[in-house]
């Protein structure tokens, strides 16, 4: 066997293994979220969007995987935290409900505000007393930290509250009267407010928290996955890639 014959042969051998491995797909990612417009949210054709999309997309590339969006309600996106159909969540860090079944990363891609939002006719209220009989206006779907939860469903307060689903209902509901106060979050109230040609409405700040990649301890190696999160986020930040979200 000649040694041209040899080099063609191991070529032949070789050759089909390396374009294999070219062409392996990535590990995708299944990303979980609800909608928080306009950081991130679903369009029409339900398909997501919003510049925490964008980020988390980056990021998620950067760090060698694929991105695959899934919309859910609060509830269905921490149950699927808890059994890994959903390996990653951009969200609040510090839910107790979530601690037995994921780890958080510790990159911060941004923060939000829980506010509580009063007309400007009505005075700020002394928590929690100043709630006490009063009318509540929350949103369908959002779950709020502990403490929160305690005050609202605080039978010595007799917090009346008032559901809706969007939040551009829920300031039209809060200047026509219908409750008292908005519990809300200030990047999607800001919106709405622009929307519907609102002057911004004073508020007490109840939470300000950061947003973080939240895994599923069901995903394999979870904690390689969040390193490798982090390090991208990183990366991003030092090759001077903008990496800033919509602001309070």
């Amino acid at each position: 066997m000649n040694a041209s014959f040899r080099i063609l042969l191991a070529a032949l051998l070789v050759g089909p293994g390396l374009a294999m491995a070219a062409v392996e797909p990535k590990r995708s990612l299944t990303v979980g979220y609800y909608d928080f417009p306009p950081a991130i949210y679903s369009d029409t054709a339900g398909q997501a969007r919003g510049p925490l999309v964008e980020l988390t997309r980056a990021v998620i590339e950067r760090a060698g995987y694929a991105a695959s969006f899934r919309a859910l309600p609060s509830a269905r996106l921490y149950a699927g935290l808890r059994d890994g159909s959903i390996d990653v969540w951009p969200g609040a860090p510090g839910k107790p409900e979530l601690a037995a079944d994921t780890l958080e990363g510790e990159a911060t891609l941004t923060h939000i505000s829980l506010n509580l939002y009063h007309r400007a006719d009505t005075p700020p209220p002394t928590l929690p007393q100043g709630l006490a009989g009063r009318g509540v206006i929350v949103i369908n779907g959002y779950n709020y930290w502990p403490g929160v939860n305690r005050l609202l469903h605080d039978p010595a307060l007799n917090i009346r509250l008032h559901r809706t689903s969007s939040h551009t209902s829920a300031l039209q509901m809060l200047t026509h009267r219908r409750a008292d106060f908005l519990l809300d979050y200030q990047v999607p109230v800001n919106q709405a407010q622009q929307q519907l040609r609102m002057a911004p409405l004073p508020y007490q700040r109840l939470h300000h928290v950061p947003i973080r990649f939240i895994a599923s301890r069901r995903v394999p190696d979870t904690e390689a996955v969040l390193q490798a999160l982090d390090r991208a986020y990183a990366e991003l930040v030092a090759a001077g890639v903008d990496t800033s979200l919509p602001g309070e």
